[in-house]
């Protein structure tokens, strides 16, 4: 499988840079210098141009949660994420949205790259670079209305490389019944595994207004084959919401305990789950 148009450049008035191929949509700013800014920009969209052929070329074995090493640049970062979440059942692909971003960005960063900031927004999944100015983000958002449920604040030195996104009613299935689970790690391939794995554990096995179907059924070629993902989810009762709440903040500890995120915000029906001082809320919530 390969797709045989070019991928698309587009620049914004305030210099931003949109590459698109396929499924991949991401949106690339670098801050600083004019020239260095230009240059950045350039290095990644460089390296932007093979990265969907090459990991459609390896996507058997990226759909696997087990086999041979990957090739390519990103499914090798792909696959370091997700191997350090083991033994969860996990593939690859948790991990594939976030390892481009961080590809990109690590293109961008080289020695003397002279940038004050940068960062890769690959459809909510950040890789990002801050220098001296902190970097400020609305995580945790209701996927629907897209109302702010916290703030992130990451500072230079902050260990943070990168911020994922993931839930029942996102781009990807899941197992889980979060509306959005944010978290913030050393890159955005780790980030974005441990959103997928958190978002999955928020959950009320067998509750009779959740609605699931096999993942193959929806996506024949799916990760998750026959998996049930979830489709609907009906009203819930405070403590149901607390408990499917609980679950999540469980494995969200055990991960932070493993040094795998250093902070996170879990949400569901209108209630909050927060994790680390890097996120706050104007709002009362439940850290």
């Amino acid at each position: 499988m390969s797709f045989h148009e070019a991928p698309i450049v587009r620049m914004a008035r305030d210099g931003r840079m949109r590459l698109s191929h396929g499924p991949i949509d991401v949106i690339v700013t670098a801050e600083g210098p004019a020239e260095a800014a230009r240059a950045a920009l350039r290095r990644a969209h460089v390296a932007f141009d093979p990265v969907l052929n090459d990991l459609c070329a390896e996507l058997p074995r990226l759909r696997a949660a087990q086999g041979p090493a990957p090739r390519g640049a990103v499914a090798r970062r792909m696959q370091r994420a997700t191997d350090r979440f083991a033994p969860a059942f996990v593939t690859p692909m948790a991990a594939v949205a976030g390892a481009i971003a961080d590809h990109l960005l690590a293109a961008m960063l080289i020695p003397g790259h002279g940038l004050e900031r940068a960062h890769v927004n690959n459809g909510g999944d950040i890789a990002l670079w801050t220098g001296a100015a902190p970097l400020r983000l609305a995580v945790c958002e209701d996927p629907l209305t897209r109302a702010p449920g916290a703030r992130a604040t990451i500072a230079a030195g902050a260990g943070i490389g990168g911020v994922a996104t993931s839930g029942w009613r996102g781009r990807s299935q899941s197992l889980g019944i979060a509306d959005a689970v944010t978290v913030l790690a050393r890159d955005a391939a780790q980030a974005d595994a441990a959103a997928t794995l958190i978002a999955n554990a928020v959950d009320l096995p067998g509750h009779p207004a959740i609605a699931r179907r096999p993942a193959s059924a929806l996506a024949p070629d799916s990760d998750l084959g026959d998996r049930p993902v979830t489709v609907a989810v009906g009203p819930l009762g405070a403590a149901e919401i607390r408990k499917a709440l609980d679950a999540g903040r469980t494995l969200a500890e055990e991960y932070s305990s493993r040094g795998l995120l250093h902070a996170a915000c879990l949400a569901l029906a209108g209630e909050r789950v927060v994790l680390g001082s890097m996120i706050a809320e104007k709002e009362p919530c439940h850290g």
